[in-house]
């Protein structure tokens, strides 16, 4: 952006939003998620400790906002916010889709790992 404001339209009026301003904005929110997520590593709740879908509720909530910061620091930083729809979406639920691929393999090995360091070495015959 050439004059370093965002045009934004709200309510039929024009307001214009300075870089620095969404830079702050962007900070901001990325602070607030890593001291929720510090918070959550140092006190661990118990209530957050039972399992779902083969792993901890208090795991899932670390995927899910890590996943929401790379979102934001894609969106803001990268500057998918002013490309075109098609652009933004082919990034995006790309990323998606590697993401949850990722985490599916992690889940499916691991478990498997644990298995093998729990019931020790398991022979497979295929």
């Amino acid at each position: 952006m050439a004059h370093g404001h965002n045009l934004a339209i709200l309510r039929g009026t024009v307001k214009f939003k300075s870089v620095t301003q969404k830079i702050w904005g962007v900070l901001i929110l990325l602070t607030i998620i890593t001291a929720v997520e510090v918070i959550l590593g140092i006190y661990k709740p118990e209530s957050l400790k039972g399992h779902f879908i083969g792993m901890k509720i208090l795991n899932w909530i670390f995927i899910l906002l890590t996943i929401v910061k790379a979102y934001y620091i894609t969106w803001d930083f990268m500057h998918m916010r002013d490309e075109k729809a098609s652009l933004r979406r082919m990034v995006v639920w790309t990323a998606i889709f590697l993401i949850c691929y990722l985490v599916f393999i992690l889940l499916q090995e691991g478990g498997y790992i644990d298995t093998v360091y729990r019931d020790g070495f398991i022979k497979h015959d295929f």
